[in-house]
């Protein structure tokens, strides 16, 4: 397969009536760039009808790729499996709720510009688009995966990205890394940047994270991660008869 400039990988679960306005609003963002792009949405095993919505639509977008798990497997599985079929020169990775505003990938794209790994960053917009108890969860998640892995990530669960496709090539994925990418990427050397973006409220279905997955049940990851940092090879090379 021909390689684009762009791939949005997007993992989707029980998403069926945000599928359609989500292709419309990522078509009025990038079209008018003249970018060679591609969408790949990965269907969770939903048991609403977003496999046969995806069909429908993929038969009338030649930029649309989808694909389904056999049963229900998470989000990292889900993002990773679309990570691992985009062609893209470039990953942008986004949510199916339309939470994520489509129309901040153009200021994202222009700020990877001068970095690796650009991060979306809702800090001083969520309080538009999400209810109190969410954002206080998020809040206190963030305090904490800061506080234990030594980052000064500002939204560490916005899962809303844009990257050089070499920034993955050797990131060991785990199901929750997707939480963790930003310090993964960094990891191996890579320049991340937050930008901020906008926080749409939720179009339909209902949300998938609350206070446990949130921070509690992400909590093992996250001493997994800060094990690795602390485990992490370094070295520089002095001399070489190369």
């Amino acid at each position: 397969m021909n390689a684009v400039e762009l791939s949005l990988v997007i993992p989707s679960h029980n998403e069926e009536k945000n599928l359609r306005p989500l292709l419309s609003a990522i078509h009025a963002a990038l079209d008018p760039l003249a970018l060679d792009y591609e969408i790949v949405i990965t269907d969770d095993c939903s048991t609403d009808n977003s496999w046969s919505v995806l069909k429908q639509l993929a038969a009338n977008d030649p930029r649309l790729r989808i694909q389904r798990f056999k049963f229900n497997c998470g989000e990292s599985a889900a993002s990773w499996a679309g990570m691992q079929v985009a062609r893209g020169r470039y990953i942008a990775t986004l949510d199916a709720d339309l939470q994520n505003d489509p129309k901040d990938l153009p200021a994202m794209l222009e700020a990877l510009k001068n970095a690796d790994c650009v991060c979306g960053t809702r800090a001083t917009t969520r309080g538009k688009g999400d209810k109190w108890i969410r954002i206080a969860s998020s809040r206190i998640a963030n305090w904490v995966r800061n506080k234990l892995s030594g980052e000064k990530i500002s939204d560490a669960g916005c899962t809303y990205r844009v990257f050089k496709r070499d920034c993955i090539a050797h990131v060991k994925f785990f199901n929750g890394a997707h939480r963790f990418l930003p310090t993964l990427i960094k990891m191996e050397g890579f320049r991340v940047v937050e930008v901020p973006v906008s926080t749409n409220p939720r179009f339909s279905g209902n949300s998938h994270y609350g206070v446990w997955n949130r921070l509690f049940k992400s909590f093992r990851d996250l001493l997994a991660v800060r094990w690795m940092k602390s485990r992490q090879i370094r070295y520089e090379i002095a001399e070489s008869n190369d």
